[in-house]
């Protein structure tokens, strides 16, 4: 009675393979968690940073995202703060900001009327029945 049978054996391998899988799944979830994590501080700190006028998204390297972390919602508050003292350690990654535009509106263009070689017969037709009836009047 007390002999191990080989179906006892045979049970007590595949439990261990299944909890050996468990775990290694486990590990593999757990990875790509902080994988997607990373991501997503990453885009957050991205988007910060272009709203503050960084001229090189590679600057962001400087920050230390160690302590960084998202909240249980899968949001990131402390950005803004980030950028603020990365942008105050190393101003030359940042644009200066000015109140005036180079940007120039641009001239306004006369509309040019269709050459008489550019219209297709049936535009022609029209045009030249508008100009013989604007000549009459």
């Amino acid at each position: 009675m007390g002999e191990p049978t080989p179906d006892t054996d045979i049970q007590e391998d595949s439990k261990t393979d299944l909890l050996a899988r468990i775990h290694e799944l486990e590990t593999e979830r757990h990875d790509a968690l902080q994988h997607a994590e990373r991501r997503v501080i990453i885009s957050e700190l991205k988007v910060e940073a272009i709203r503050a006028g960084m001229i090189d998204l590679d600057g962001l390297t400087f920050l230390d995202l160690t302590q960084v972390h998202l909240d249980e919602n899968g949001n990131l508050s402390e950005t803004a703060e980030l950028i603020i003292k990365l942008k105050q350690s190393k101003p030359w990654l940042f644009t200066t900001p000015t109140t005036s535009s180079i940007a120039k509106v641009p001239p306004s263009r006369p509309s040019r009327q269709k050459l008489a070689t550019e219209m297709t017969e049936g535009e022609y037709r029209i045009a030249r029945a508008n100009i013989i009836r604007r000549s009459t009047v």
